[in-house]
C-alpha cells in the first residue's frame, strides 16, 4: 500500500454512510442479539475461541448480520474473504476456494468466506460451494433476509448452524444513536448537536428494529439542520419525523396515551367493530409497540369476551402469538390483524370470567367445604370403609346424565355458570333438560 492508496482508503471511509462507519469492531461494541451472542452463549464462545463452523445468519434488514460477520473478521486468525451473491458468480466462488486450498496446504491457515444475500445464489452456485464446505476447506458464513430453509441448498443447511437474528429493541437503537452522536472518529461527534429526547425516541421507535434505518435518519437530521445562533444543531421531534419520513405519533409507552390506545383496541374487539380494531392496531404497530404486548391483549379478549360463544377464538389468538414469534416484523402485522378481526367478529360471552370470579369470591369469603363423600377418591385401600365413593352414580350408566349433588353441602344450589345464548354457547336440549330437573 502506498501513500495515495492509503489516503484513498481514508477518504472512502469518511464518505461512507454513518451506518457503515459505525459498524461494531468487537463483540463488546455489538448491540442486541443477546440470545445468540450474549455472555456464555455458544456463538460468542466460538468467536472468542476462534473455533467457528459454517454459519448462516437469518433475519430482517438492519439487525446486524453483516456487522456480526465483520466482527468475526476482526476476531479470527483465518483468512477472511467476502463476496456478495448479488454480483458474484461461479468463477468468483472457484477463485476463493482455490485460494483457500492454497492457504490450508501451504500455511495451515483456514479461510472464512462471508457471502451476503446468499439466498440470491442459484442452485448451481450453491452446489459449487458444497465440496469446499463439506471438507472444511472453507468455513462459510452466509447472511440472508429470506427463510434459509426455503432458499438455501439443503446440503449446505445440513452442514451449517443457523442463527436467527431478530429486530433490535428500542433500547439498543437508542444506545447506538447516542454512541454515533458522541463518536468523533467515526460518527457525528464533530458536530455540536442537541438531540431532544422525544426526537431520539421517535427515531428509535420508527426504525422498527432496523439500525441502518435509524442511522440514516440521524445522519440526515444532523447534516440537514443548520446550526443556530449558538452554533448548535437542534434536532427536534419535527426534524426527526421528517428525517425518518414517518409522522410522529402521540404514543408514550409508559404514559396515559399508551393505555388509552390499548383500551380502545380491546373495547373495539369487545364491541365487534372491525374497522376500529384495525385502526388502533395500526396505531400501535406504527408507534413501535411490542407485538407480544398486542398478542397478550388479543388472547385476554378472546378468553374474557368471546369465551364459550366461540372457543376457537382462543386457539386463533394463541396461534397468533406463535406466528408473531416466528415471523417478526413486518409480516407479523398480518396474523395480528387476522386474530384481532376474528375476535371482533366472534359472538360474545363473558360467562367464563364471571363464573370463575364468582367461585373465587366464595372461596375467599367462605373457605373450602368438605367434598361430598360419594365424590371422594375410593381407589386406595380402606377408602370404601370410610364411605368414600358410596352411592356415586356413574353418568354413563344412565345415558350420560343423572341428577346428583356435586357441590359441597354448604354450597349446594349455588350457580356460578350463567350461560348466554350466543354462538356455540347456546345450550343444547339435553343440558336444558338437566337444568329443568334441578
Amino acid at each position: 500500500m502506498n501513500l495515495f492508496s492509503g489516503q484513498a482508503e481514508q477518504n472512502k471511509r469518511r464518505a461512507a454512510p454513518l451506518a457503515a462507519r459505525m459498524r461494531p469492531r468487537t463483540l463488546d461494541e455489538y448491540a442486541g442479539q443477546e440470545q445468540i451472542i450474549g455472555r456464555g452463549r455458544l456463538l460468542r464462545r466460538a468467536i472468542e475461541a476462534d473455533q467457528l463452523s459454517s454459519l448462516i445468519f437469518y433475519g430482517p434488514p438492519g439487525v446486524g448480520k453483516t456487522s456480526l460477520a465483520r466482527v468475526i473478521a476482526n476476531s479470527t486468525s483465518s483468512d477472511f474473504r467476502q463476496i456478495s451473491a448479488v454480483g458474484a458468480g461461479i468463477g468468483d466462488i472457484r477463485a476463493v476456494v482455490s485460494a483457500a486450498r492454497e492457504n490450508l496446504e501451504l500455511y495451515n491457515m483456514r479461510t472464512v468466506l462471508f457471502i451476503d444475500e446468499i439466498h440470491r445464489f442459484n442452485k448451481a452456485q450453491q452446489d459449487a460451494l458444497l465440496p469446499a464446505v463439506e471438507d472444511g476447506t472453507v468455513i462459510l458464513i452466509g447472511a440472508t433476509t429470506e427463510n434459509p430453509y426455503f432458499e438455501v441448498n439443503g446440503a449446505l443447511l445440513s452442514r451449517s448452524r443457523i442463527f436467527r437474528l431478530t429486530p433490535l429493541e428500542e433500547k439498543h437503537i437508542r444506545a447506538l444513536l447516542l454512541q454515533a452522536l458522541a463518536d468523533k472518529e467515526r460518527g457525528l461527534g464533530g458536530y455540536r448537536v442537541d438531540m431532544q429526547q422525544d426526537a431520539l425516541n421517535h427515531i428509535a421507535a420508527a426504525a422498527a428494529g432496523d439500525a441502518r434505518t435509524a442511522y440514516n435518519a440521524l445522519e440526515l437530521a444532523v447534516l440537514t439542520t443548520a446550526p443556530g445562533e449558538d452554533g448548535v444543531r437542534h434536532i427536534t421531534l419535527e426534524v426527526a419525523a421528517e428525517s425518518i419520513q414517518q409522522k410522529a405519533l402521540h404514543y408514550d409507552k409508559k404514559g396515559d396515551n399508551h393505555y388509552d390506545v390499548i383500551s380502545a383496541f380491546i373495547k373495539s374487539m369487545r364491541g365487534s367493530d372491525p374497522d376500529a380494531v384495525l385502526y388502533y392496531l395500526a396505531w400501535m404497530i406504527q408507534a413501535g409497540e411490542q407485538p407480544e404486548f398486542i398478542c397478550r391483549r388479543i388472547i385476554i379478549c378472546a378468553a374474557e369476551d368471546v369465551g364459550l360463544a366461540d372457543p376457537q377464538a382462543l386457539q386463533v389468538a394463541v396461534s397468533c402469538m406463535q406466528a408473531v414469534h416466528f415471523l417478526g416484523w413486518p409480516e407479523a402485522r398480518i396474523p395480528l390483524a387476522m386474530a384481532a378481526l376474528y375476535v371482533a367478529r366472534a359472538p360474545k360471552s363473558n360467562s367464563a370470567i364471571m363464573g370463575i370470579d364468582a367461585a373465587l369470591a366464595d372461596i375467599r369469603q367462605n373457605g373450602d367445604f368438605s367434598v361430598p363423600a360419594h365424590l371422594r377418591d375410593a381407589h386406595y385401600p380402606g377408602a370404601r370403609e370410610l364411605g368414600h365413593g358410596l352411592d356415586y352414580k356413574y353418568p354413563h350408566s344412565y345415558g350420560g346424565y343423572i341428577k346428583q349433588q356435586y357441590l359441597p353441602d354448604g354450597m349446594a344450589g349455588r350457580r356460578y355458570y350463567q350461560p348466554c345464548s350466543n354462538g356455540e354457547e347456546a345450550l343444547p336440549e339435553w343440558f336444558l333438560r338437566r337444568t329443568e330437573q334441578e
